[in-house]
């Protein structure tokens, strides 16, 4: 405030300096006490220079209607300093309280009168204070070419007047340090309660021209004459400050940014400048090096090269084809120079020149046991007649006896020392007469220890099983065959083998039901339904409560029939993006899709809520995802916080197409939001839970209402007590049966093996 008041002390002082240059005289507002300038008297002209220019207010509920139209009648005063039109200061205007309402955006008016209409025609939002939000739409969206602000090329100052009252219900910092780093100029005006250090880190540096706070909204009349001289281009910044740009200064209404020359891009510092890597950023096509020019680049070539007449590639300088080399054989060219070579066989001569035959043998180390031979490339041994040169190149043995194929060998012949020895292949034993084979009978000594049958291979004796038996693991011992392994039983959870037959049994805490093969869980026995979950996992959930809420959701699962006939279960989670986790048509066992629930990541980022309604009702009971006709269809959305999109719309047509939506919140959701997800009436379909610590007692409520259970009748609990206890003696005496009938056959083979012996 004390910079504030010595500014505005100074602004008097040096109006009173100069006479010719008078204050605007302000005038009454239609039906209010504050005060307008005139826009047609001569003393308003104004030299400003062309801006892209958007009102950002505060238009939350703390705002009384008077202190309202007070903020109007500034934004009114405002425009008079500036040249509205096309090809000059373009003006937008938005207003903000839990939400942002864009009243019109920078290509919206081309006059200043239809700008001042639509100011007074604005209706006071009365809500919360997303300050925050309010900025980040201003930088992603206000301020865009899409909205009609001007190129960055065409270096027209980007500004942003922000006017607010009170503290933001969401963090500033982050998206204001993001807004002026793209180059928009922000001016921070507090009323009343705001802090000070709130309003610095929204307002552009210096703070002194940028940041402004007054006590209440009848003094913020007092900062038009603050902005008349910003605005109207009163002094060149690049004049006045030490700017320190390198290369160019350009000034902004009550600021200056610095700008290189061509050929040059700005460092992050703001102020120095760097040559552009021209030869980094096109496709020079140089063959060996590009070298950056002030107007461009060239390129060139190593040592020992030459660029050839399309100025990109490099060919080799042959030294050789000079013609004054005097090589004998041949001649090599080299980076600024040639040497000379031998053809295989010779070795080049002192002289650099000539070349000599080479005689590898000539230092009597070639190591050879009877006789040796010289080649262009080394010193080879030989044999004299009847022998044979061993692997090591050096030594001779005599020729292979089973070379010249008179030994009579039936499969397989080997030499040993002066001698040819028969050999038979495996599985096959030698005869007698060391020359024929016969196959080996492994299972000739009777000690297979085979249960049943057993059978020759041509390395072992293997056991085998009559039909209808099928071998065990110890490779020996004979078993019924496995219905349940052969067969499709279609047994929802356990199958167990009969003697010639199979039955379908339940895990503990299921019953069979009716059909023999599905089993089901007390709790929505008669609850079939298609259900999808939509879940929350923005960045404001966290990583520790998203296992919460996996978790929650398997306890829903825990309490339902899900099968290929009863409930199907899909999931889409949503952040700033929507994913569908799994489809309906996707898992057919609780466990299935608990396990794809646990496997879930967490997005942690936004909040679509609006986006994720929208993809449940497009595709997420469709029959592609699996979907089923004349099927009951539940959707459960669960939230923790505010949607950053409208949610009412796809909401509503989901409800319309006969999806029965339940909505849970927790911490920051937002009733009314939930209101227009749940299904009517409110109270049966909309849940909330402080924190995550109490949602415990909504899970409890919602699988009520979801399964409707019903008690289940004394007598019918009787009946199905005993029809249990019948399946159970049936199945013992099935076990026992079947036990009897293995042995009798063990017995059988027994005595079969008895009688042989």
């Amino acid at each position: 405030m004390r910079s504030l008041a010595l500014g505005f002390f100074c602004l008097l002082c040096c109006n009173a300096a100069r006479p010719e240059r008078r204050r605007p005289k302000l005038i009454p507002a239609k039906g209010q006490n504050d005060t307008i300038i005139k826009n047609n008297t001569a003393e308003n002209t104004c030299k400003a220079m062309p801006l892209d220019f958007v009102f950002v207010i505060d238009s939350s509920r703390s705002i009384q209607p008077k202190d309202y139209e007070k903020v109007k009648t500034f934004i009114v005063n405002l425009l008079q300093f500036l040249d509205v039109g096309p090809n000059a200061t373009r003006v937008g205007l938005l207003q903000y309280g839990s939400v942002v309402q864009p009243e019109f955006s920078l290509n919206s008016y081309t006059t200043k009168a239809e700008v001042e209409e639509a100011v007074r025609n604005m209706t006071h939002l009365a809500t919360g204070t997303m300050t925050g939000l309010a900025i980040q739409y201003t930088m992603e969206v206000a301020l865009t070419e899409e909205q009609g602000a001007r190129p960055m090329s065409l270096q027209i100052p980007r500004i942003a007047v922000i006017v607010t009252d009170g503290r933001p219900q969401d963090t500033v910092e982050e998206v204001a340090a993001q807004a002026k780093q793209a180059g928009i100029q922000i001016f921070a005006i507090g009323v009343g309660r705001v802090e000070m250090n709130t309003l610095k880190a929204i307002g552009s540096e210096p703070h002194s021209e940028h940041v402004h706070l007054v006590a209440n909204f009848s003094q913020i009349e007092t900062l038009t004459s603050v902005f008349k001289s910003k605005l109207c281009g009163g002094s060149d910044m690049c004049e006045v400050v030490e700017h320190q740009c390198q290369h160019i200064c350009v000034s902004s209404p009550a600021s200056y940014r610095c700008k290189c020359r061509k050929g040059f891009t700005l460092n992050p510092d703001g102020k120095t400048c760097k040559a552009d890597d021209t030869c980094a950023v096109v496709d020079h096509g140089c063959d060996h090096i590009c070298v950056n020019l002030a107007e461009g680049y060239e390129c060139r070539c190593r040592p020992g090269y030459e660029l050839t007449i399309d100025l990109k590639k490099c060919n080799r300088i042959d030294f050789c084809d000079l013609g004054n080399h005097g090589c004998e054989h041949n001649c090599v060219s080299l980076p600024g120079s040639y040497i000379c070579s031998c053809m295989k066989g010779y070795i080049l001569n002192s002289d650099g020149k000539t070349c000599s035959k080479i005689d590898h043998c000539a230092d009597g180390n070639h190591g050879c046991e009877q006789e040796f031979m010289n080649t262009e490339t080394s010193c080879v041994c030989k044999c004299s007649n009847g022998y044979t040169l061993r692997p090591d190149g050096k030594t001779c043995k005599k020729v292979d006896p089973c070379a010249d194929g008179t030994h009579g060998c039936e499969q397989e012949s080997v030499s040993t020392g002066d001698s040819c020895v028969c050999r038979c292949r495996e599985g096959f034993t030698l005869r007698p007469d060391g020359k024929t084979c016969r196959k080996t009978d492994h299972c000739a000594d009777g000690n297979h220890g085979c249960e049943q049958e057993s059978m020759n291979t041509d390395d072992s004796c293997v056991c085998k099983c009559r039909a209808g038996y099928t071998l065990r693991a110890d490779g020996k011992t004979c078993q019924s065959v496995d219905l349940c392994q052969t067969l499709d039983h279609g047994c929802q959870h356990l199958c167990v083998s009969t003697a010639d037959s199979y039955i379908c049994k339940c895990h503990e805490g299921f019953s069979l039901a009716g059909d023999g093969k599905r089993c089901e869980k007390p709790g929505c026995h008669d609850g079939v339904m298609d259900l999808v979950f939509v879940i929350d996992g923005s960045k404001s959930l966290g990583a520790a409560n998203f296992e919460r809420v996996k978790q929650w959701v398997n306890s829903i699962v825990d309490s339902l029939d899900i099968s290929r006939t009863g409930t199907h279960v899909g999931l889409i989670q949503f952040s700033t993006k929507v994913h569908t986790e799994f489809t309906l048509g996707r898992h057919r066992t609780a466990q299935d899709v608990k396990r794809a629930v646990a496997q879930m990541q967490y997005m942690g980022r936004g909040s679509m809520t609006g986006s994720a309604l929208r993809h449940m009702f497009q595709f997420g009971f469709s029959e592609k995802e699996g979907a089923r006709s004349n099927i009951p269809r539940v959707c459960v959305v669960f939230t923790d916080g505010r949607s950053q999109d409208d949610v009412s719309e796809w909401a509503t047509k989901a409800k319309n197409a006969g999806v029965t939506i339940y909505a849970l919140g927790v911490g920051k959701a937002i009733e009314q939001e939930l209101r227009e997800i749940a299904s009517e009436p409110a109270e049966m379909h909309l849940y909330y839970a402080e924190d995550f610590e109490k949602m415990g007692e909504i899970t409890k409520k919602l699988k009520s209402r979801i399964c409707n259970d019903k008690p289940a009748d004394e007598n019918m609990c009787r009946c199905e007590s005993l029809i249990v206890f019948q399946k159970q003696v049936t199945e013992k005496l099935k076990d026992l049966a079947q036990s009897i009938e293995a042995m009798s056959k063990k017995l059988e083979t027994l005595e079969n093996q008895a009688g042989r012996n």
